[in-house]
């Protein structure tokens, strides 16, 4: 039951134990076992009955927590590429960094590397059937802090700045000439588009033709009075997809 995995972007104390530790630059992957809270729901909860008052065993699933220095991402990369029994993605984002250029640029790439690499990951898939989609969750952590974005303007923005990472991503390609087809086995243009191939304007929602669902929630892994730990919305999209 424990080989359901998940990708996560950040410590995974606050989901193994509910707690948060003293911050650090991770150099390593990192794995926690995760137990779902009792206080949420799980997809095949909608099947219960109402008067269905039997306990149930919550669903517990390995977290992998990859380091997001720029540096050390090609951990991230990796463990994606590999065969796993992956179930979904923790995209952590900085909701007060993203509202600085440098901050966004930065977010953006990272977060167009990782889901070309999904796209690729489902539509080069040689499996017979079709491969599984993976969800991904963009966690707009930072909530708490004066200067964070909301929730959704963090989606319009990085909407927006992906589509300028991707025409660059694109035109580099053209330039170098990596992106034409040959002999050796060079990748189209077209596999290396993320999202609708051609669109000038990126939205999230052009993931799902790829399996990729991507959503977005708002919360702070840390914070003070009633803005504590605020995780919740992260906790019951982990629980539609277990």
């Amino acid at each position: 039951m424990y080989d359901e995995r998940w990708s996560h972007a950040d410590q995974p104390t606050q989901f193994a134990n509910g707690t948060t530790s003293t911050t650090h630059t991770s150099q390593a992957p990192q794995t926690a076992l995760c137990q779902l809270p009792s206080s949420t729901n799980t997809s095949e909860d909608r099947y219960r009955s109402e008067n269905d008052t039997s306990s149930r065993a919550q669903p517990k699933f390995l977290l992998l927590d990859t380091p997001g220095h720029g540096k050390l991402r090609h951990h991230a990369l990796s463990s994606l590429s590999a065969p796993s029994a992956l179930k979904g993605l923790l995209f952590l984002i900085d909701s007060a960094a993203v509202s600085s250029s440098v901050g966004l640029t930065e977010t953006a790439e990272y977060l167009h590397d990782i889901l070309l690499l999904l796209q690729k990951r489902h539509t080069l898939s040689k499996s017979s059937k079709d491969p599984t989609a993976i969800p991904v969750l963009l966690a707009a952590n930072k909530q708490d802090v004066f200067t964070s974005l909301p929730a959704g303007l963090v989606k319009t923005k990085l909407e927006e700045e992906v589509a300028k990472v991707r025409l660059t991503r694109s035109k580099g390609l053209m330039d170098s000439g990596v992106g034409m087809e040959d002999d050796l086995g060079g990748v189209d243009e077209e596999s290396n588009w993320l999202g609708e191939f051609g669109a000038k304007e990126f939205r999230f929602s052009q993931m799902e033709e790829h399996g990729v669902e991507v959503k977005i929630a708002g919360g702070n892994v840390r914070g003070d009075g009633e803005e504590q730990r605020r995780v919740q919305e992260w906790w019951d999209w982990i629980g539609e997809n277990l």
